[in-house]
Parts: structure tokens; sequence; C-alpha cells
């Protein structure tokens, strides 16, 4: 990697991290009315929330070390057209937790540097391992993302609108992975993938 290409990767995972992200797309759900939350609902919603958004922290370090391995012109652009619709998810939950009055968690720099090293490696296992790795990925935050559309309140449609579009672009972002050569992964490694997200999503939901 040369030195220019080192400090634009900084300048990335930095701007995930520290700098409010910006989104091309028009929020989900923005010019529907608010909903008159309790004080219960509206920490548990900004609760679920900083999950999310600690999931798309992740993403951007996760598609940053998969597209810096991928040995494939292709796969590498497909990846960093997937990063950019998540950091539009970055941007929509972050907006809707300071909506709610929450806070992101204060492990992101944690989470992103974890997603890293992972998204590093599984570029570096070879670019059918590295698509499958990002199709489970997706498989796994598509059903996370169901357990959250349950566990909102059904008044909240801002934040209703906000999950079910991100988890339209999840199911996009896999279907893309299996359409360049995606190899299914082994049951451990979807295991050990899912026992890692409880982790995280155990952590962010409380810090």
């Amino acid at each position: 990697m040369s030195i220019d290409q080192a400090i634009v990767e900084l300048d990335r995972a930095l701007r995930a991290i520290c700098a409010p992200a910006r989104s091309v797309r028009p929020v989900p759900g923005a010019l529907l009315p608010d909903a008159h939350l309790d004080a219960e609902q509206r920490r548990v919603v900004a609760g679920l929330m900083r999950v999310n958004h600690c999931g798309e922290i992740c993403a951007q370090a996760l598609y940053q070390g998969q597209a810096l391995t991928s040995r494939d012109d292709s796969v590498r652009r497909a990846l960093r057209v997937a990063a950019e619709e998540e950091t539009e998810h970055l941007a929509w939950t972050e907006q809707r937790i300071v909506e709610l009055g929450g806070r992101k968690s204060l492990l992101n720099p944690l989470w992103y540097s974890g997603a890293l090293a992972l998204g590093l490696f599984a570029g570096a296992c070879g670019d059918k391992w590295n698509l499958g790795f990002l199709a489970e990925t997706e498989r796994q935050v598509e059903a996370h993302l169901d357990g959250h559309l349950e566990a909102l309140p059904a008044e909240d449609v801002r934040s209703r609108a906000i999950v079910d579009q991100m988890r339209v672009d999840e199911m996009r972002h896999a279907e893309m992975a299996l359409a360049h050569g995606a190899a299914e992964l082994p049951a451990v490694v979807k295991l050990a993938m899912k026992a890692s997200a409880r982790v995280m999503t155990s952590l962010a939901y409380r810090l």
C-alpha cells in the first residue's frame, strides 16, 4: 500500500468514527410525524438505534478491509458501492439517535478496529470466501433488523421506516455477493459470527 492510499484509508476510518455521516438519499420516514413516546420507550428505541449505528460502523470497517485485500477489481468496486450505502445507514441512524435524545456507542473505535481486522482477514482468504463472509454477514443483519422491527413500538413510524429500508439494502448487498460468486461458509464460522454479534449488540445497547 502506498503512503497516499494509507492516508486515504486512515481518513476514511476517522470520518466513519468521528465525523457526522452524510446521506445522498432522503432519510426514510423523515416526513412522517414523530411518535409521542414515553421516557422508557425513547430509552429502548434509542438503544436499538445505537445498536444499528454500531452495526453500520462495523460495516464501514468490514467493507474497507475486504476491499483492501480483495484480488478482483469488480469485487472491490462492488464493495465500495455497498459501503457508500452503508454510510447512508450510518447517517440515518445517527440522526434518529439525536432526535431521540440518545448517544452513540462509547465503544465505536473498538468496534471499528475489530471489524477492520475481520475484513482484512476475509479478503486475504480469497474473493469467494470474502464474498461468502459478506453474504452471511448481511443475512445475519437482515435477521437482526427483523427482530428490531418486532421490538420497535408500532407508533414509531420514523424508526421503523429507517430500519425497514436498511433491511432492503442489506438484502441487496447479500444478493450482490452471491452474484459475484460468494462461497457458503462452514456452519462453525456462521455460529462464531452469530456469537460475536450477540456480544457486540448486548454491549452496544448499554454502552
